[in-house]
């Protein structure tokens, strides 16, 4: 099997704030290692979900794999056509395989916080995205220009993205 990534390469330690925190509509992500930086193989990322917040429902070909850092949140996954919510903890890891349609939501008190593992395409497409949050400040809400943006580049990239009418009835309000 060929590969780009380099396995002479020396090795790295990133510092904490190496990378930009970047929201996205909400949730925030700062790479640890971005796809660029891993031969286009993988990137590894650093999730917060803000109390209060959410990922709408979506689907995508790209595994992820998260480690629950600290908090809670919820995810939805769906199961021979049936969605559900299940709590993940500190401590819990969760494998979502290509094409599951899920969410996620914050409804505790603190930041749900995750180490993620995942493909560089879906790297990329947080960092087209994304938008920079300067330290020690809070995301601006997103604009319409900024959701059509991301309905644009989620389009593009062949990621599936749930209606709001969909969304409603798993408890996601978008509006």
């Amino acid at each position: 099997m060929a590969t780009s990534f380099d396995m002479n390469r020396p090795v790295r330690i990133f510092g904490k704030n190496e990378h930009p925190v970047l929201d996205l509509l909400g949730p925030t992500v700062q790479f640890f290692t971005t796809p660029e930086e891993a031969g286009e193989e993988f990137c590894v990322l650093k999730s917060t979900i803000p109390p209060g917040a959410f990922v709408p429902i979506h689907s995508h070909a790209d595994v992820e794999c998260f480690y629950m850092l600290s908090g809670q949140q919820e995810i939805l996954i769906e199961e021979d056509g049936r969605f559900r919510w299940t709590v993940c903890r500190s401590g819990d890891f969760v494998d979502l395989p290509s094409s599951v349609k899920h969410a996620f939501r914050n409804h505790s008190f603190e930041p749900a916080v995750s180490l993620i593992s995942t493909t560089a395409k879906l790297g990329h497409f947080f960092e087209e995205i994304g938008r920079p949050v300067l330290p020690e400040t809070e995301p601006a809400p997103p604009t319409p220009e900024t959701l059509q943006h991301f309905v644009e580049v989620s389009t593009r990239y062949g990621y599936w993205l749930a209606t709001p009418e969909e969304n409603a009835t798993a408890g996601i309000s978008l509006f």
